[in-house]
């Protein structure tokens, strides 16, 4: 007896109804892959691989070959026990389909192997949305219910020792190629589970990506790369999806392959190039609510730990604090992002993330501390085309009484909108030279006083 004769004299799946009647529902059609529809070749598949496999072996890093190799034998044969007849091309899919579902992300799998596909977000099981080109659009795809989009979530998080459930229902992660992922579930979520993921490239972009796309000039980047081999300690700023990371991680490949370099991560997602790089990363309490480590102690610790430059991937609470006291205690040539809308909010809200440490501090000393450490801000910026562009490089230059100082190095000046809604524009230097400019000339860097728009016509 075949194993779907089993499934319906136990009394079948609630769809299918029980028995005969069950299998009276099933219409002939004419394509061979829809009369699969009435048997779920998919639940035969996984449920004959259950009872000869341990179910953590699946989708958990194992030896996939091999199991790849077991669900073709077990797909091949209720393929002849069910009498289902498929051409080469409709077979393919459908055991592209369970193998996704058993070993990978289910209908994730497409988006995520589309390298046109920034980001996946999803509404519940029925909604999943996608970002191409820096604009959102609705996905032809879809789960089949809440729990199948919770499985695929578990088993996202489940080989990092991460959980999600009622008790924690929030979760950041990462999938195997460093993408970020962020879930929240019910009843937190009200519509369903809110899974966001986003993708890395296969190919990290570098320095002539960012020209080729326009998203900054060629001078732009030389005085950036000088900046960061003279030790210039720099903050990227910019709001959600703007590119921060991305641009944190070529602002890091100009640092020297000879110094000793600490990055500190919620999820670890920089791809330092350097030989001698110390990767850590935050972790969440445990289910007794012992054990977190948070990205402050991860700060101070690698104090301990002789780091050259000490790279934090976000900087978002009392963290700022330890982070700007190692930027003025020498390590020179630090970095971090920081959610802001321009520089000068970017300064603010190091300064309020300051306080969030805890620390009776009076503001005005926050501010020199402030003043002294950050030396350039990179502001990045997702304009309303979708388009990511390095709208400003500012320089902090110091305290006028109460206030920090800084001085706009180049800019993004936008000059108009076509018709099809894409942004004109141009960057431009404001011809103010750096005040450090001598860090950089201690360096051994010579920098044309054209880079900053200096003697030009």
């Amino acid at each position: 007896m075949s194993l779907l004769k089993k499934i319906e004299s136990s009394g079948g799946d609630s769809k299918g109804g029980s028995g005969s009647q069950g299998r009276s529902r099933i219409t002939p059609v004419k394509s061979a892959v829809d009369r699969t529809r009435g048997i779920d070749v998919k639940d035969l598949v996984q449920r004959r691989l259950l009872e000869e496999t341990n179910p953590s072996e699946m989708g958990s890093g194992g030896d996939n070959d091999a199991m790849r190799q077991r669900i073709d034998e077990i797909f091949t044969q209720i393929l002849q026990e069910e009498n289902i007849v498929l051409s080469g091309r409709e077979r393919r899919h459908l055991y592209d389909q369970i193998v996704a579902e058993l070993l990978g992300f289910g209908p994730l799998e497409a988006l995520l192997a589309d390298d046109k596909v920034t980001e996946i977000m999803t509404i519940g099981a029925k909604k999943v949305f996608i970002e191409k080109s820096g604009k959102l659009v609705l996905a032809p795809t879809q789960f089949e219910s809440e729990a199948h989009l919770r499985r695929i979530i578990d088993r996202i998080v489940a080989p990092l020792g991460r959980r999600v459930d009622e008790s924690s229902p929030l979760v950041d992660a990462r999938l195997p190629d460093g993408s970020r992922v962020n879930a929240v579930i019910p009843p937190i979520a009200i519509d369903g589970s809110a899974l966001t993921i986003r993708k890395f490239a296969k190919k990290a972009l570098g320095p002539a990506d960012l020209i080729n796309f326009g998203s900054a000039t060629p001078e732009i980047l030389m005085f950036v790369e000088a900046a960061v081999k003279a030790g210039f300690n720099l903050i990227v700023s910019g709001g959600t999806g703007s590119g921060k990371t991305t641009l944190l991680n070529i602002c890091s490949s100009f640092i020297p392959n000879d110094e000793r370099i600490v990055t500190i991560e919620n999820a670890a997602e920089l791809q330092l190039q350097q030989e001698h790089v110390v990767r850590l990363e935050s972790r969440p309490p445990n289910i007794e609510g012992k054990g977190e480590v948070t990205i402050r102690d991860l700060v101070i610790n690698s104090l301990r730990m002789r780091p050259d430059r000490v790279v934090v991937g976000e900087v978002r609470g009392g963290e700022a604090l330890d982070l700007v006291q190692a930027m003025n205690t020498g390590h020179d040539g630090s970095m971090g992002t920081a959610h802001s809308n321009s520089p000068r909010d970017t300064l603010s809200r190091m300064e309020t993330m300051c306080l969030m440490a805890g620390m009776d501090l009076p503001i005005r000393a926050i501010r020199e501390q402030l003043a002294a450490a950050v030396h350039l801000i990179v502001h990045q910026d997702r304009l309303r085309d979708g388009s990511r562009k390095m709208v400003k490089v500012s320089e902090v230059q110091g305290m006028e009484g109460d206030v920090i100082t800084m001085s706009d190095i180049f800019e993004f000046e936008q000059t108009g909108v076509t018709e099809e809604g894409k942004i004109l524009g141009r960057f431009r230097a404001t011809g103010m030279r750096p005040k450090r400019m001598h860090k950089i000339h201690d360096a051994g860097i010579q920098l044309p006083p054209a880079v900053f728009g200096i003697g030009r016509k």
